[in-house]
């Protein structure tokens, strides 16, 4: 059965009026991929990087989200994470 996993860098605070959010450096969701990876028994088909924008506003569903907002933003953020294709036995 063919599933992905996401590996999205985490919001370590949000944004304010005047100041943007943080968030952790890729390089952090790429050793997250590579601890699951190691320690899950999957086959990866693929893995991508992928980039989408606005994934931490309070209305979207984050980087499983099939619609994402920019149209009448102000600010769009753009957001780059991970996301890995596997195949599991079940």
């Amino acid at each position: 059965m063919l599933k992905y996993k996401d590996f999205v860098p985490r919001q370590i605070s949000r944004p304010g009026f005047f100041a943007e959010g943080e968030h952790e450096s890729f390089d952090e969701a790429v050793e997250a991929a590579n601890r699951w990876l190691a320690s899950n028994d999957v086959t990866l088909v693929n893995l991508e990087t992928v980039v989408l924008p606005n994934i931490w506003r309070e209305w979207e569903e984050g980087s499983k989200d099939a619609s994402i907002g920019t149209s009448t933003d102000l600010v769009s953020r753009w957001h780059q994470f991970l996301r890995c294709w596997y195949q599991t036995e079940s």
